[in-house]
């Protein structure tokens, strides 16, 4: 059979390719992954059958209850916290020994505000339920396993008889007071012994709202046939009013006031009866829905084949997020939130109700799509839409049952069922609503950013998003014990259902309106609701909250905040500024364009204040309107940036020499350098092209800020902090001809420009000191560049100069390829020597391409990033210091390794194109970032490698040309892609191998562990940077009085750099020669490496450490025939009846290897 062609192309062999990059790619791998998620987020059908007979025993139990004679609110509450069967009960105990004991339990009447008071004219009573209803997601089977072992909540809806009720029973809470009477009698009739059913009863207000109190059952453990423990779920009855209730709908309109209160105060103002109580009504309006709403997702399940799919993956990822119940930190508002969940789905699907003469903007989907195509357009539609100025309403067969301005007028965001009954973002605060839609904005960036190659769906549906440390740039914990409202209103607590949910709302309204453009989310958090006794009328309500921020780095940290102009002194838009700040903070005025208007002015001191800006407002905000002081408000920032810093004492000394610091004085002492060089043109042989800067000091990245350093500062410092920095730069000369042709001579040569640069700069520059410096290392080849010329400008700036001659790379690779492309039997055999020129070549080239090809260029990749996001240089500087305290940094991480992963962060795996929007998941402060990256460290499969699109070159060819190439045959296990360096060991060839590979995984577990005592306020920062020793075979302890960096160790003494110190020396004389880049310790360390590479492996900290730890060699402890050069110190293996065959074993030599440490590092080590 003749395929089938047309115009040359073969359209089977066309439809195989697409169908295997299809079973490839991420669509079908997803919904793979999604068929298999799914039946471990649903309830197992082998444990249902207890729920079951306990629900058909619960049904007989309810329709049981006895009828109560109407009476008193208050009468009747006081009956039921009497105990009738207390004396009765105590001769039936012993005839009862085979069944559950019935007791009888004091039952409060959860009436919430306001009060039943004496004076009362209306009555409470009970009826058995008119009709008894399975409702809510279990009944429909769209449940979803909660987070943190909550257990499965199954919906019991009994439905109040209608002569209960009256028809202005919507005025001042009575219908709540009545459905509190209602639920009280049905926990009083399950706990005694006339219920017959075992189990515990509790109540449960969901987000704290009384008038939301539910009676929550739970099984006890006594394996009867209707013990349903094992299915860890807990039965909830929720009481509802019938359709035909007498209370009239229409009284229950947004803009309707039902409440009679006049405040306490003597102003005019104090009449608030008129003033609208949607959220009340709202609430009032929830006890009409419940069999509405599981009819309609039962409707909806039938018409759409991946509705109930969609909406549980929509509720995975609500979960994953802190949308919904939890013990862990929850976002506000979102408790019990479920049928917003499924509602949204049907408004996709079906559609909107127009509004007025508008029709709406989104389109009907269809019933047609995937369940993993109606989640992503869930996701779309959340990140775009503002449920602020866009309210939406669900198609309805019936259409609007209010007008649609009344919802805009009165509520903050609209979105109203189909029933047209009820709006089920009332009471969500504004900026939950912006934190969900930056997290669909998050989810969606991954889902669209993803290849082939990349799995988004452990990140979207597996991994945990709740943790404070990674998703917000600030958390401020807030101890609400103390609080108290500026501007409390009687209208405000009835409205919110109580004091606390008045305060919650209050304190987001302000924390909005006063940090504005600063930040993109704002998140109040605490945990979900927990059950509480029946004898507990009113919820517990959180005592600490959490305010989560989420930084726009564009606008965050700015100092001025500008109000209406001094023209506008009068309009009500000042007025409302002068009260959000206060008149002793907003003051008029002038600026620079000659603009007068109402400011706010935050003064700081240093960057690092700076970046605390959005945390002062708000502990302004909560200081003025809530009466909570400074120490009741936590947060974390200065604990870090303090780890970034120089003691207390040290600084004091800088500043008093008024020595300049900082990464900008860095660069503009480099820049002056640059230009005093330039300047000598006509000085030297060759004109100078260019000179770059390759340290970590002038791309902002070193952990501690430069300092210039003198002579005359040296005298006042102990000799334990006169580290002086040195900042490494490379020049390049105009290309010339006379440069020779052999290596050795080209080294040589090197040494002569840089003769004649020092004493030209000498000449020119007055106070500036130049010599050349020759090697930086033991037994280097001569064919190595070594040369370097050392520079301590007039300020004590000290700079380190190489040159970079491209004529170097040609020549190397003569002599590395001079035989590669003859065949094996044309070539000669090799003269002596030749294989070790071969080799150094081999070295030369490698310690030339990182040193000027790679080096400059990720120098500045990493300050072009140091600029593009605030953030990023913080972060470097914290994750080095993180590293060097756990004693890794340099040693087995280089700092270009840090700053790459730091850059993953930021960057992600693709390539952003220039002009696009940022990433949403790019952290906003270095607090953030560290969290983050301590959290990829944790999570990276280094086996796999990291591709980091570092340089912000466009991707060319397909998906595999952009793959990691994970090659084998280093030292390092880690690789680090980069456009320019696909086989990704250029910074790691020598490091980490596996051991400390896994040691820092270890580590990064531990330390996002700790991290987690955020939540708690027990987070203490510094202990993340305390290393462990217990792993280590030996420790060696420095004597840290004389290391020059030891002012920079993490738990630095002060007695050692006192004068009444223990350690302390007397100040060395004046004339001490300077000495730049002098560290004693890290040179001793180099020389054990060396000298024992092959017996031990070293760990020490390179900022201060006054200690160093060891591991041997573990094959080195079993016994081995002896041989010359083994390269470790051996010792005879001695045993009593040793055989002939066994003479001549030899073990690791530990007692004298330890010794010779000691005596190699006289004057360093202590003896102890």
């Amino acid at each position: 059979m003749k395929r089938m062609k047309r115009n040359g192309v073969d359209w089977k062999e066309q439809l195989t390719q697409e169908r295997r990059h299809i079973e490839r790619g991420p669509s079908l791998r997803n919904h793979r992954q999604i068929d298999a998620l799914l039946p471990n987020v649903r309830p197992k059908e082998s444990r249902k059958e207890p729920l079951d007979r306990f629900l058909l025993a619960l049904h007989t139990c309810l329709n049981s209850i006895p009828f109560k004679s109407p009476q008193h609110p208050l009468e009747a509450a006081r009956a039921l916290l009497q105990d009738p069967l207390e004396g009765k009960l105590k001769g039936k105990q012993k005839s009862d020994k085979g069944k559950a004991k019935a007791t009888s339990v004091p039952i409060t009447v959860p009436y919430p505000l306001p009060a039943p008071t004496e004076d009362a004219n209306w009555k409470v009573s009970f009826k058995a339920p008119t009709d008894i209803v399975l409702a809510g997601s279990w009944a429909n089977k769209v449940s979803v396993k909660a987070k943190d072992g909550e257990p499965w909540t199954v919906d019991i809806a009994v439905e109040m008889p209608e002569d209960l009720f009256q028809e202005k029973d919507y005025m001042s809470g009575r219908f709540f007071h009545k459905r509190a009477f209602y639920l009280a009698t049905i926990a009083k009739h399950i706990t005694d012994s006339k219920g017959g059913l075992n189990v515990d009863a509790f109540y449960e207000s969901r987000n704290g709202d009384p008038r939301l109190t539910t009676l929550v059952l739970r099984p006890r453990r006594d394996g009867s046939p209707t013990d349903f423990s094992k299915l860890n779920a807990h039965v909830r009855i929720i009481p509802f009013l019938p359709p035909s209730s007498p209370i009239p709908i229409s009284r229950l309109s947004p803009h309707r006031s039902n409440f009679r209160v006049h405040e306490a105060s003597g102003s005019d103002e104090g009449l608030s009866e008129n003033l609208p109580t949607p959220l009340y009504n709202t609430i009032l309006l929830l006890s009409t829905t419940p069999k509405s709403h599981l009819l309609s997702v039962h409707a909806l399940k039938q018409d759409i084949p991946a509705y109930g799919d969609a909406l549980a993956l929509l509720r995975i990822w609500a979960n994953q997020r802190g949308y919904g119940r939890g013990t862990r930190m929850c976002v506000r508002g979102f408790e019990g939130a479920g049928a917003w969940w499924g509602s949204l789905l049907e408004m996709l699907v079906l559609g909107e109700e127009p509004v007025g003469l508008l029709k709406p903007k989104n389109k009907p989907l269809g019933k047609g799509l995937s369940s993993y195509q109606l989640f992503k357009a869930a996701l779309d539609f959340l990140s775009r839409h503002d449920f602020v100025s866009q309210p939406v309403f669900v198609k309805s067969a019936s259409g609007h049952r209010f007008p649609s301005d009344e919802y805009a007028a009165h509520h903050a965001a609209t979105f109203v069922d189909c029933t047209s009954t009820v709006n089920l973002l009332a009471g969500i605060p504004e900026t939950s609503l912006e934190m969900l839609r930056h997290d669909a904005r998050n989810t969606l960036e991954n889902l669209n950013g993803s290849s082939v190659s990349d799995d988004p769906f452990p990140d979207v549906f597996l991994k945990e998003h709740r943790d404070l440390p990674t998703r917000f740039d600030a958390v401020i914990r807030v101890d609400l014990a103390s609080s108290k409202m500026r501007k409390s209103s009687v209208h405000d607590t009835l409205e919110h259902g109580s004091p606390a949910n008045a305060l919650f709302a209050s304190i987001s309204s302000y924390l909005r309106r006063a940090l504005g453009t600063r930040i993109r989310a704002l998140a109040i958090l605490h945990p979900s609701s927990q059950p509480r006794p029946i004898s507990q009328a009113q919820p517990s309500t959180p005592s600490t909250i959490y305010v989560g921020l989420i930084y726009d780095s564009a606008n965050a940290f700015r100092l001025v905040d500008h109000g209406p102009a001094a023209a506008d002194a009068e309009t009500r838009a000042a007025e409302d500024f002068r009260e959000l700040w206060g008149e002793d903070k907003a003051e008029l005025r002038r600026f620079k364009d000659g603009s007068i208007v109402e400011s706010v002015v935050w003064n700081v001191k240093d960057a690092d204040e700076r970046a605390q800006v959005p945390v002062m407002v708000v502990r302004h905000v909560l200081a003025r309107h809530f009466a909570i002081g400074a120490d009741a408000v936590q947060s974390w920032q200065p604990a870090y940036d303090g780890l970034l810093k120089l003691p207390q004492e040290i600084s004091s000394v800088y500043l008093a020499a008024g020595r300049p610091a900082g990464f900008k004085s860095a660069l503009t002492a480099f820049d002056d350098l640059v230009k005093a060089i330039k300047a000598l043109d006509d000085q030297l042989p060759l004109a100078v092209l260019n000179v770059s800067p390759v340290s970590e000091y002038l791309r902002y990245t070193s952990v501690f800020a430069p300092v210039a350093f003198t002579q005359s500062t040296a005298s006042v410092l102990p000799p334990c902090a006169r580290y002086m920095p040195v900042m490494n730069t490379i020049i390049e000369f105009e290309k010339s001809a006379r440069w020779p042709d052999d290596l050795r001579a080209i080294q040589k040569m090197k040494l002569a420009f840089f003769e004649r640069l020092a004493t030209a700069l000498m000449g020119s520059v007055k106070g500036l000191t130049a010599r050349v410096v020759v090697g930086d290392r033991i037994g280097g080849s001569q064919i190595v560049d070594q040369a370097q010329l050392e520079i301590i400008t007039p300020l004590g700036w000290v700079f380190s100069m190489r040159i970079w001659h491209d004529r170097e790379a040609t020549l190397l690779d003569r002599i590395i390829e001079e035989r590669a492309h003859l065949p094996k039997a044309l070539q000669k055999p090799e003269e002596p020597g030749h294989a070790k020129e071969r080799e150094d070549a081999l070295e030369a080239r490698a310690v030339y391409i990182r040193r000027f090809i790679h080096s400059p260029r990720h120098h500045r990749a990493i300050a072009a990033l140091s600029h593009r996001f605030p953030a990023f240089a913080g972060t470097v500087r914290l994750v080095k210091r993180w590293l060097a305290s756990h004693w890794l940094l340099r040693s087995h991480v280089t700092e270009e390794a840090v700053e790459i992963i730091c850059a993953n962060v930021f960057l992600g795996s693709r390539a952003v194109q220039e002009g696009a929007r940022e990433r949403e998941t790019v952290p906003g402060s270095r607090e953030r970032g560290f969290a983050c990256v301590v959290e990829l460290l944790r999570d990276w499969q280094w086996t796999d490698g990291m591709s980091v699109p570092l340089y912000g070159e466009k991707e060319v060819g397909s998906e595999a040309s952009s793959a990691v190439i994970v090659t084998a045959g280093t030292k390092g296990v880690w690789t680090l892609s980069t456009e320019f360096d696909r086989a990704g060991h250029m910074w790691t060839a020598e490091g980490p191998d596996i051991v400390a590979a896994h040691r820092i995984r270890v580590l990064a577990k531990a330390t996002c562990s700790v991290l987690q005592g955020m939540e708690s306020g027990s987070l203490d920062v510094k202990s993340l940077f305390v290393h462990p020793v217990d792993d280590y075979d030996f420790v060696v302890r420095f004597n840290p009085a004389v290391l020059p960096r030891y002012f920079q160790n993490i738990t630095a003494d002060s007695n050692v750099w006192s004068r009444k110190g223990k350690f302390a020396n007397p100040m060395s004389d004046e004339t001490e020669a300077l000495r730049p880049g002098f560290d004693p310790a890290q040179l001793f360390l180099d020389d054990l490496k060396r000298t024992y590479a092959d017996t031990i492996k070293l760990f020490y900290d390179p900022f201060g450490g006054d200690r160093f730890g060891a591991v041997w060699d573990p094959s080195l402890k079993q016994s081995r025939p002896f041989r010359v050069l083994n390269h470790f110190s051996s010792i005879p293996v001695e045993k009593e009846n040793e055989k002939a065959k066994d003479r001549g074993m030899v073990v690791l030599n530990e007692p004298s290897v330890l010794d010779e440490m000691v005596r190699l590092g006289s004057g360093l080590i202590l003896r102890t």
